[in-house]
This record gives structure tokens, C-alpha cells and sequence, in this order.
């Protein structure tokens, strides 16, 4: 399981950080709200624990443009504020749960279990974009109904470009997420144009409208 925790208290970061590494969690730090949203828009993340007091750019300022950008991922804020009104705030702002600091680690650890089997619960089955349609279940593809013979990388290129439907996606991301490396050779580049190209063949084939579009210097980005 992947957390992101933007938090800008260098000692609550480190307490957050070491009691999830102990848990096996893989762990991202941002300490700035502008920071944690590039990193939230740049990978996937199982649960965001979000302090809604940053310098900056503020908690709920975040939060409504995870939710803006439809990024479903459960979201834990963190605040210091403990009246009735301030929680309900955050809640209505898009938090999933909402903890109060000072807290204890096991609270703290068993919420993030929680928001963990609930955003695996609610992980759509079936991915669709208009006429593209596909089902995670039987790693089936379909395009205005045709059937679409993909190979396992490339269904998981395109799952994961359909997850982030209407993002940009980096090709550090891509390299992170679907080929599991720790950061982009210019040897995986080359294999990301050739199967992103034979991807676009099969999906936009006798189709006027494009999906896949590659964003110069940067990565790519499936939108109607």
C-alpha cells in the first residue's frame, strides 16, 4: 500500500513516516500543499493523510481539487482544530475521516486500514470512456463493441490511462506504476513511444475520434 502524507510539522512528518514504515507501508512525504498536489496528479496513492492547517496553500484548498480533478483517492485529514464544526468542515470539504492532533499512533494506524479496505471496495470493476469500455475482472477491452486484442502491458497502460482519465501522465509515473522501476531510462522511453503507438493503433482503429494524446515533453493523457 502506497500513502502520501502532506504534512509541513517536521515532527508530526516524522512520527507519521516511521510508524507507516513499521506497518510496510510505502511511504511519500510532501511538506507544501503545491507539492503534494503535483505528486497526487503524478502517481497513485492508496490513502492521502492531509494536515488541513499547511502554510501556504491550505488543506482544503487540496482537497477540493482532488476532488475537482476526480482523483477518488481516501483522503485522512489531520487537524489540530477538535470543535464539531471544523470536522464537519473537512468531511464536507471531501475528507473521508477526519483525526484530531494530537492522536495515538494505533488510532491513527487503524483509520488508515480502514480507508485502505474502503477505497479497494469501491476500485470500479469496469473502467469506461464513451464507447471504450474495460473490465478489470476479465481483462476484457471492447470500442463501439469490437473486441480489442490487447497484450498484458498494454492493458495495463490503458487501465491505468483510463484511471487518470482527463490527467497528464508523466512518463516517471508510468515507468513507477505499470513497468514497477524506480525512474525512467531513456531504453524505457523507447519502449514506452512503441507501445504507446501500438496501443493508439488498436484502440483508435477505424475510429474518428482520438483518446490518447501525447503531451510534448511531458507524457500522455487519455481524454475524448
Amino acid at each position: 500500500m502506497r500513502i502520501l502524507i502532506i504534512e509541513d510539522e517536521a515532527d508530526v512528518e516524522a512520527a507519521l513516516r516511521e510508524g507507516l514504515e513499521a506497518e510496510s507501508y510505502d511511504v511519500v512525504v510532501e511538506p507544501t500543499g503545491d507539492d503534494g498536489c503535483r505528486r497526487l496528479l503524478d502517481g497513485a496513492f492508496d490513502v492521502v493523510l492531509l494536515d488541513l492547517e499547511l502554510s501556504g496553500r491550505s488543506g482544503m484548498d487540496i482537497l477540493a481539487g482532488i476532488r475537482r480533478h476526480r482523483i477518488m483517492v481516501p483522503v485522512l485529514a489531520l487537524t489540530a482544530r477538535d470543535t464539531v464544526q471544523d470536522r464537519v468542515a473537512g468531511l464536507d470539504a471531501g475528507a473521508d475521516d477526519c483525526l484530531v492532533k494530537p492522536f495515538a499512533l494505533p488510532e491513527l494506524l487503524a483509520r488508515v486500514r480502514a480507508l485502505c479496505r474502503r477505497g479497494a471496495a469501491r476500485e470500479a470493476v469496469q473502467l469506461a470512456i464513451g464507447p471504450l469500455r474495460l473490465d478489470r475482472r476479465t481483462r476484457r477491452v471492447t470500442r463501439s463493441g469490437v473486441v480489442l486484442d490487447l497484450t498484458v502491458k498494454e492493458f495495463e497502460l490503458l487501465e491505468y490511462l483510463m484511471r487518470h482519465e482527463g490527467q497528464v501522465v508523466s512518463r516517471e509515473s508510468l515507468a513507477r506504476e505499470v513497468w514497477r522501476e524506480a525512474g525512467r531510462t531513456p531504453s524505457l522511453d523507447n519502449v514506452l513511444e512503441v507501445l504507446v503507438g501500438r496501443l493508439r493503433r488498436k484502440v483508435e482503429r477505424d475510429e474518428p475520434d482520438r483518446l490518447i494524446h501525447t503531451i510534448r515533453g511531458v507524457g500522455y493523457m487519455l481524454r475524448r
